[in-house]
């Protein structure tokens, strides 16, 4: 059996304390990179991003329509300036001048009819543009929502990080003033069972809360004050004292 003196096996309970603060600021720092108002915001945003991205699209196609829209109206009204140019020459038979009237005639409602188009693809862009700059406003929100939670989140784990660093190092010069076997153990077991030591304080173990079995108790108080002993249900280190029984 793994022997050490019984003032050294009372040093692992506060090297336990130590490990306690380490393993509560592992949790608190989980806790907040997990945090739900992230999630939630994740979930939003990605839907307002999606959301942004079709109204960008249905936006883009509307203006690329639109320019159609003006390119025809354009044509036309070059088509317009060019015959009647040609019709007030007053050059040409009366008959293809009197065709040329007809063409011009027809031309004109044409562009009515092209800028009527070109209005009614004009309103639609509006909407969609303020459609396009809702979404976008609703986009920001989220994200300066999330950049809020995100920058008071940040703040908390570095607090967190800063603290475990001064833990660790305390635990790390306490550690090393300790029986070297005695913390070889503690180490497995702390591994292992995510405890490695605690009191055995009137037949209770405080490792797994346990009040121990009266054969389990009898075991335990018949070892030698140096011997390593285990709580039989958790498996960590029971550090024993005369004050405690």
């Amino acid at each position: 059996m793994a022997k050490a003196a019984p003032a050294e096996q009372l040093k692992l309970l506060e090297l336990q304390g130590l490990d306690a603060r380490l393993k509560s600021l592992s949790n608190r720092r989980r806790a907040l990179e997990s945090d739900p108002r992230i999630t939630d915001l994740e979930a939003a945003l990605s839907v307002a991003t999606g959301e942004l991205g079709a109204a960008k699209l249905a936006v883009h196609d509307a203006e690329a329509e639109l320019k159609r829209a003006e390119a025809d109206v354009e044509q036309v009204a070059t088509r317009i300036e060019r015959d009647e140019a040609k019709l007030n020459s007053g050059t040409g038979l009366s008959k293809d001048l009197v065709a040329l009237q007809k063409d011009i005639a027809s031309l004109n409602k044409r562009r009515s009819d092209l800028e009527d188009v070109e209005l009614e693809v004009l309103e639609r862009l509006d909407v969609l543009r303020e459609r396009q700059a809702a979404q976008q406003s609703i986009v920001d929100d989220i994200q300066g929502s999330f950049g809020g939670i995100r920058a008071e989140l940040d703040e908390q784990i570095a607090e967190i990080n800063a603290e475990e660093t001064v833990v660790r190092g305390q635990r790390a010069e306490f550690a090393a003033g300790l029986d070297g076997g005695m913390l070889t153990i503690y180490e497995k077991t702390l591994a292992r069972r995510g405890v490695g030591a605690a009191r055995l304080f009137h037949g209770t173990s405080e490792g797994s809360g346990m009040q121990l079995s009266p054969g389990d108790l009898a075991e335990i108080k018949a070892a030698a004050e140096d011997d390593i002993v285990f709580c039989p249900d958790s498996g960590c280190i029971l550090v024993r004292s005369a004050e405690w029984v």
